[in-house]
């Protein structure tokens, strides 16, 4: 009974839904129960069971083959949205706390410019030049998770620059650069990985908000934004075509919050001690 008193419940249930939704991308690589982009008129609305697992849609596609591709969509969007705020927002808060005035004062201002344009705002800017695409919405979530990458890495940054092993690194000759890849870098990063995790989430409703309105990806790519678009006119006749899709966002945005709470907890040394 100890043992499952200290299992770390969050963490367990996030991985598992996690990766249920993953296992489903990945295998729609290479495999799905249908062609999801073949259209069979005579199956039409088929409801889950009668033939297909989870249903057609009102053209015939079989809704577990695009769910499954649409797993690939979403994830991958919400990645590389979230690789794009890592990779220019963290350097950019180290920055700022390692280098106090001039520099500082200007990446906050320009943090605070940008999030006065939340990602959708961001992605009509881009497809009224460009089109929109998967590729645009990429593009305008990576740009909203830049400045809540780089406020977070200031701020636990800022914290440590007082402490006594970084004043012994600067004593010692070091540079702020290094200090800030050396000392600082490795003690906030399970901070960044948890909040990782909830921007991947978050990514992954803007994802599908930006499908269900026409600026996410295109057809034929199946997204589970833009099958729920296309079922809110057939909800009352064919129910699951709004379900099924749904549920998907609901259970991997909740796994990945789950696993965004298991981690902090397990990263957390106040918290590791505290369930001991």
């Amino acid at each position: 009974m100890t043992g499952l008193r200290r299992l770390n419940w969050p963490l367990a249930i996030g991985a598992a839904l996690v990766a249920i939704f993953a296992s489903a991308a990945v295998i729609s690589l290479v495999w799905t129960p249908h062609d999801v982009t073949g259209m069979n008129i005579s199956a039409r609305l088929k409801i889950p069971g009668d033939g297909y697992l989870l249903g057609t849609d009102h053209f015939g596609r079989d809704m577990l083959s695009m769910l499954m591709a649409g797993a690939q969509t979403s994830i991958s969007v919400a990645i590389l949205a979230v690789g794009i705020g890592m990779v220019l927002g963290v350097p950019l808060g180290l920055a700022a706390a390692a280098n106090r005035g001039g520099l500082d004062e200007m990446i906050m201002r320009a943090n605070d410019l940008a999030f006065a344009f939340p990602a959708l705002v961001i992605a009509i800017l881009i497809t009224a030049v460009f089109g929109p695409s998967a590729v645009n919405a990429i593009i305008a979530i990576g740009i909203f998770n830049i400045p809540v990458f780089a406020r977070l890495t200031r701020g636990a940054a800022l914290s440590l620059w007082t402490r006594e092993f970084i004043l012994a690194a600067r004593v010692s000759g070091k540079g702020r650069t290094r200090i800030s890849v050396e000392h600082i870098l490795p003690n906030i990063a399970n901070l960044l990985v948890v909040q990782g995790t909830i921007q991947f989430s978050l990514g992954i409703l803007a994802e599908a908000g930006l499908s269900y309105v026409g600026l996410g990806a295109q057809p034929p790519v199946p997204s589970w934004g833009r099958m729920l678009a296309d079922s809110q006119t057939l909800v009352g006749l064919a129910p699951h075509l709004a379900l099924v899709p749904g549920l998907a966002i609901i259970l991997t945005v909740l796994g990945l919050n789950l696993l965004g709470d298991g981690l902090r907890d397990a990263l957390d040394p106040k918290l590791r001690v505290g369930r001991t």
